[in-house]
């Protein structure tokens, strides 16, 4: 697709569209006690710990599968019900007890797995020893809240396990309610472990073995995904849906065009344009909310000439045509990241928005003093899982840095090995999200600029002084130095957009579209749905 082809044709033109018949009522239980759900892209695996597990396998997991806590409710933008970063409450736990250097939890008795095996503190502690151990992503998502080594997690009777504190760290408890610390049948997943694989991945990556609200009763990858409710789930009120049948539908039109004639009953990633469209259905409730801690941004490998000098990467950042963007690609439905007031101070908080703006003169000038005035060739790679905002953003893109002489080819990724191309760090310019589960600066930038992490560093970033900014702000929160934690803040905000290794572009929006008849949707740090909360008139 060229950016004429973009323009011309958007996806205006879905509801002319003439969409596959998706939804088959003699086949279902019942309509009104199931949902139809139609995105573009899906799971690739069912285990959050399985390697390369991409954002729609989140959203299989944190429903299939329990975690000891989880968070309250709140109002949020628009009144929407959103996570209460601040407040948690029990889930397969049933009380929860923190101390100064630990936190014991006692397991519901009645809890059982899908498979009706009873829950016992010792599955508790080998799925947690399994987040530590397997490595990549799960391990550094246990890290960053300093759960790193099997032996913090004790059992101490069958239905009681503590959690030791290998320091003091604000992040503990909440990383107990991310999606990676779940819960697994650990006898289950033993018995199809091998030697070769001793955590069972290759079993989980294909069977759901929680004991959580939902559970896989049909994969066919790329095509659809079928959960029907586990009726022993105990953890919390029993959801009202009891089968969701989830569709991958590739074509935006076709997805529209099924929820504009009743077929489909949710769909979260329309084109902006289309959700910007149907706010004015009366069929249809259409929520927006802005990602929490979360970024659109331009990657660039440090370690791969010529991004590894500091005037290309800021030429580029001059070069992005940012307005075009927000008009043209996401209809105005996102928070702008760039051209900050000259001269602003720096706040304690992020997302902040960069001083950077679109200067093709200012480009040209920092290119030529990096010792390329004609320019050079590269490719710039997108999620091809997401490409209803990402190629016509790289179209954009592409145009716009030939102004100052880069000429890049496109590559286009599919969504199911987007993960695993990002983490072989080989891309030298590229385009992602990230979104911080936690919803605090120094977690962001622990992930995303810490020369120690391998996982979302995806520019091979290292610096010195910026991992001991970030460290000096996880332990002035630790030890509640307000003044101190500020100050982190704001040194390890200016180091990144003075070093500008990635370059924010803007903070999305998730955009859900639904049915009038369906309601209970909630915004969660992981951006994806929550079947137990929905329900459907």
């Amino acid at each position: 697709m060229d950016r004429r082809s973009f323009l011309k044709t958007g996806a205006a033109v879905a509801a002319s569209v003439s969409a596959p018949a998706v939804w088959s009522p003699s086949k279902a239980q019942s309509r009104q006690e199931t949902l139809l759900i139609v995105s573009e892209s899906g799971p690739n695996n069912l285990d959050i710990h399985g390697v390369g597990t991409n954002v729609p396998g989140y959203e299989v997991s944190w429903n299939c599968y329990d975690r000891l806590i989880s968070h309250e409710m709140k109002s949020g933008p628009g009144g929407v019900p959103y996570y209460d970063r601040d407040k948690f409450k029990p889930e397969l736990a049933e009380d929860m007890n923190v101390g100064d250097m630990s936190a014991t939890f006692k397991i519901r008795k009645n809890a059982k797995f899908q498979d009706g095996t009873p829950v016992t503190a010792k599955d508790v502690k080998w799925s947690l020893d399994r987040a530590v151990s397997v490595g990549g992503f799960p391990t550094f998502q246990m890290k960053a809240g300093s759960l790193e080594k099997p032996e913090q997690f004790v059992v101490v009777d069958d239905n009681t396990i503590r959690v030791d504190f290998i320091r003091k760290d604000k992040l503990t408890i909440p990383d107990l309610a991310v999606i990676v610390p779940c819960v697994v049948n650990s006898e289950l997943v033993k018995k199809n472990a091998t030697q070769q694989d001793p955590w069972g991945l290759e079993y989980t990556k294909l069977n759901t073995a929680g004991s959580g609200a939902y559970k896989v009763t049909r994969w066919t990858p790329g095509t659809e995904v079928v959960l029907d409710r586990n009726d022993q789930w105990t953890s919390g009120p029993m959801p009202k849906v009891r089968r969701i049948i989830w569709r991958m539908i590739p074509s935006a039109g076709n997805r529209r065009a099924l929820l504009e004639r009743g077929d489909a009953d949710i769909s979260y990633d329309l084109p902006n344009k289309d959700f910007s469209e149907l706010k004015g259905n009366d069929k249809l409730r259409i929520i927006s909310t802005p990602y929490s801690n979360g970024i659109q941004y331009i990657g660039m490998n440090v370690k791969i000439a010529p991004f590894d000098n500091v005037k290309v990467r800021q030429a580029v950042a001059y070069a992005l045509p940012y307005q075009k963007i927000m008009d043209a690609v996401l209809f105005g439905l996102a928070e702008p990241m760039y051209a900050a007031k000259a001269g602003a101070p720096l706040e304690a908080k992020w997302p902040h928005p960069h001083q950077y703006n679109t200067d093709i003169a200012k480009a040209r000038q920092l290119l030529a003093e990096a010792g390329y005035p004609n320019g050079f060739e590269t490719t710039l790679s997108f999620d091809l899982g997401f490409a209803g905002i990402n190629e016509p953003l790289c179209i954009l893109v592409q145009e716009s840095l030939a102004l100052i002489g880069i000429k890049t080819t496109i590559n286009k990724i599919p969504g199911a090995n987007w993960r695993t191309e990002l983490n072989k760090k080989t891309m030298p310019l590229f385009t992602n999200v990230f979104s911080g589960w936690l919803d605090y600066p120094e977690y962001f930038f622990f992930w995303c600029y810490d020369g120690q992490n391998s996982v979302f560093n995806t520019m091979s970033y290292q610096s010195k002084q910026m991992d001991g900014y970030i460290e000096a702000a996880r332990v002035a929160a630790a030890n509640n130095d307000t003044a101190a934690y500020e100050k982190s803040v704001k040194e390890f905000v200016d180091l990144a957009y003075t070093d500008v290794p990635r370059i924010p572009m803007f903070q999305p929006y998730v955009n859900v579209a639904m049915q009038k008849n369906v309601d209970g949707y909630q915004y969660w740090f992981h951006r994806r749905l929550d079947y137990r909360a929905l329900t459907k008139g």
